[in-house]
């Protein structure tokens, strides 16, 4: 795709959302499933998204998703309280307080930030974990209100059960199938309380959760040397729901700290354009982190994250890191400096860098690798037995300095705080220790493109068996595995993966979009890149066309 002109630099006024009338879509427009299915609620990777111009993300969604979670809890007896948090697009508010309505009127204890300020997922996932290890018999869930990186216009919901990770599609099928039968007969059985008398009633508990949280990072993360070593760090809170939470970091463990945009605006307006033109806080985008790359030189450590939170992006003087170059560094390094027990797994994403398989079997463990989803890691991380979970997407987390579970969502703090400790113990910064692991290991080049596909096309590729593709070399090199299931677990991956001695490619149907996505990876330079590239591309059209 053709980069944007814009890319990088601020947006004009035109561009910027208009929040009065998104806000008064979202409660004036009705989604209608008879004459328009795609108006249904819809379940990803991250739970329900959409704008409210296009009737994908309205009231009626959000009070039929939560009285879907209400029913939920009450088939599973989960009947512990529900934290409940928000990031800071503009949707999100509205929809948290339709959330309250409904789940005030299920008689939900619910517990959420006090000064109606904003919570990071990786916080509510955290006090998930903690709440339940401490009253197993009173287990409590959570909602996050939040479209992630999504552009202003959007809103999302995302629902964590007791494990306090996201939901598996079991869950987040039960719930999307109970929320459109609910929109299909008019929400009749959608109970409410009006919002201001459910403030009021008892069962909304306004709680200080950044406290528990930031004192609870001297066990993760080690802070004491970060702080030692005066690290400097830059943050951008990239105008999202930690913004508060730096302040107290900084503070509370007396870090060489500076947030070098405190600004929260529902158009995020000061945010720079992404590659294809839009408003889009991913930071792992170097367009869409322009702002703090440019003042790498003036700290050792640059973090930012996007609005709820569970993901990072980590600046040194050399730049933006590769999310997969940080996550190879973050695990070689936790690996040498925790004192995890020897069986633990190290978990990736099956379109994540193979320099991860390298650095693990390094340190004589074994990669734990699953089709794309977070949700995937959740079991293990819990469990323990899992110690880290990573996606090429640059979210993460780990456990524990005494190998317990910390949370079982990613969480764009601890990754962050890492960096510098990385730097702080090591005299190296993550990028620097990266060129190491080139030194060592080979230097892979990574590349992720879109290719045209139409339903049927993209249905075949879903429903792809190893013994479908008949080559037995890709790029000069000998075909060394054909999955259509994840090594990990043998979950479906919901395409194609091929893997040689220098490289890999895999290929992935859009849920949204009538295009394939392809990942590749080649350990032998451009040219060959280049020619996986193609040949990916000819081996996947040749199977479903």
């Amino acid at each position: 795709m053709a980069i944007h002109p814009g890319a990088g630099k601020p947006a004009a006024q035109s561009q910027l959302a208009d929040i009065p009338k998104l806000v008064s879509a979202y409660y004036l427009n009705e989604p209608d499933l008879e004459q328009h299915p795609e108006q249904c609620v819809a379940f990803g990777t991250s739970g329900h998204r959409g704008c409210s111009y296009n009737v994908k993300f309205n009231e009626s969604h959000i009070l039929a998703i939560t009285q879907a979670i209400c029913d939920y809890r009450k088939a599973n007896d989960i009947f512990g309280p529900l934290f409940l948090g928000k990031d800071t697009h503009a949707l999100s508010e509205a929809a948290f307080n339709s959330a309250i309505e409904v789940l005030v009127a299920n008689e939900v204890q619910v517990i959420t930030q006090e000064n109606d300020d904003y919570t990071p997922t990786p916080v509510i996932s955290h006090a998930i974990v903690c709440h339940n290890k401490n009253n197993p018999n009173e287990l409590a869930d959570g909602i996050v209100v939040t479209p992630s990186h999504n552009p202003p216009e959007d809103g999302g919901f995302k629902y964590n059960p007791p494990n306090g990770g996201p939901a598996d599609t079991d869950v987040t099928n039960w719930i999307e199938n109970r929320a459109n039968q609910l929109l299909l007969e008019d929400l009749v059985e959608v109970e409410l309380f009006p919002f201001a008398k459910a403030r009021r009633s008892g069962f909304i508990k306004y709680q200080d959760l950044i406290t528990p949280y930031v004192d609870d990072l001297a066990n993760i993360v080690d802070m004491q040397a970060i702080a030692k070593a005066g690290v400097k760090i830059g943050v951008d809170p990239l105008g999202g729901s930690g913004i508060n939470f730096w302040p107290v970091i900084s503070q509370k463990y007396q870090l060489d700290l500076t947030v070098v945009n405190n600004q929260v605006d529902p158009r995020f307006a000061f945010m720079p354009l992404d590659k294809d033109g839009k408003i889009r806080m991913d930071c792992s985008s170097p367009y869409a982190m322009a702002n703090l790359i440019a003042l790498k030189d003036d700290y050792d450590i640059g973090i930012g994250n996007d609005p709820d939170y569970d993901r990072h992006g980590i600046v040194t003087k050399d730049g933006l890191m590769n999310p997969n170059h940080f996550l190879a560094v973050a695990i070689d390094y936790l690996l040498n400096h925790r004192s995890w027990p020897n069986d633990v797994k190290i978990g990736k994403t099956l379109v994540s860098s193979a320099m991860i398989d390298k650095v693990v079997a390094a340190n004589n463990h074994s990669v734990y690798e699953v089709p794309v989803g977070f949700k995937w890691f959740v079991k293990g991380l819990n469990k323990q037995w899992l110690a880290f979970g990573g996606e090429e997407s640059a979210g993460a987390s780990f456990l524990r300095m005494n190998g317990d579970v910390w949370n079982t969502d990613k969480d764009g703090f601890i990754l962050g705080l890492l960096a510098a400790e990385i730097l702080a113990v090591t005299g190296k910064t993550p990028s620097e220790r990266y060129q190491e692991l080139e030194q060592q290991f080979g230097s892979p080049l990574y590349k992720r493109i879109d290719a045209p596909a139409t339903v049927e096309q993209k249905d075949r590729l879903k429903a792809l068996s190893p013994a479908d593709v008949t080559a037995d070399q890709l790029a000069g090199d000998k075909i060394t595995q054909i999955l259509t299931n994840a090594p990990g677990n043998d979950a479906a991956i919901g395409g194609l993966k091929v893997v040689t001695e220098n490289g890999w490619f895999a290929a992935r149907p859009s849920g949204t979009e009538d295009i394939y996505k392809i990942y590749l990876e080649s350990f032998k330079g451009e040219a060959h890149l280049q020619q996986l590239e193609q040949e990916a591309k000819a081996l996947v059209d040749s199977v479903i066309r």
